[in-house]
């Protein structure tokens, strides 16, 4: 009888040992058949002897509403988030792109020179005063501006004059503005009206004698280009002697010395 009771609690025991070695491996095996990732599991707040709810969630793990912009996340020093990712390479392709753009618009913004070249008379329309002995000659006379940049210039104003026997026998100012494009060129016409009279009034018998077909006299020509960009103005001068034949209406081209 003894020794039965002592075969049957050693059965007992071997089997509570079986169950205590297999009991979590079931649970786990139990558990992850029924939740599968525990990340699903709401939040919960294991307080224990060293531990204390947090005050601002109270064991919720949820922020209040409103204090988004008021709390302080600790962050550990090891978090990825932390740790630059390719400081480098944005850094660098920073400076290439602002000193690409920086290049470009120095070179597409940078003044270059407005050339003034004096294409010469076009017409001269002469007539007489007979009572006065005085000779009108209005010359018409053409300009080639071109623009060298690569943004539109305006011609604000031409001024012209003209000398003989350098004595000023006319002045013109031509106010019409003209909008010349980028890398263009553009001819502008502009007429000075001129009299030789006074103490000049020989000029009128030499204009007016029938014994000889070509009547030239020689005129300076002065005439001042005024353009602006980008509120910056600019002015270029030019002289050049021209012959003008004081016996008759012309519109061709007569030759030029440049001074």
């Amino acid at each position: 009888m003894g020794g039965s009771l002592s075969l049957f609690s050693k059965q007992t025991e071997q089997d509570d040992g079986q169950d205590i070695l297999t009991s979590p491996l079931e649970d786990s095996q139990s558990e992850d058949g029924k939740g599968g990732d525990v990340s699903q599991f709401p939040y919960v707040e294991f307080t224990g002897r060293d531990s204390v709810t947090c005050p601002t969630c109270q064991g919720t793990g949820r922020i209040p509403r409103g204090q988004e912009n008021q709390l302080v996340a600790l962050i550990p020093y090891s978090d990825q988030r932390l740790r630059p990712r390719r400081t480098k390479l944005y850094v660098s392709a920073s400076v290439v792109v602002c000193l690409l753009l920086s290049s470009l618009a120095v070179f597409f913004l940078f003044p270059r020179s407005i050339d003034v070249s004096y294409a010469g008379v076009k017409t001269v329309f002469v007539s007489y005063d007979q009572e006065k002995r005085s000779v009108y000659l209005n010359i018409t006379n053409t300009l080639n501006i071109t623009n060298n940049n690569y943004y539109s210039v305006e011609v604000a104003n031409i001024t012209a004059q003209v000398q003989f026997a350098k004595t000023v026998i006319g002045k013109s100012r031509l106010t019409n503005t003209t909008a010349i494009s980028p890398l263009d060129m553009k001819q502008i016409d502009y007429m000075v009206p001129t009299i030789i009279a006074d103490e000049m009034n020989y000029m009128y018998d030499y204009c007016t004698l029938q014994t000889i077909k070509v009547h030239n006299i020689v005129v300076m020509m002065q005439v001042t280009v005024t353009t602006t960009y980008f509120g910056h103005a600019e002015q270029v001068s030019q002289e050049m002697y021209q012959y003008v034949d004081c016996g008759g209406n012309t519109t061709s081209i007569r030759a030029m010395i440049s001074c």
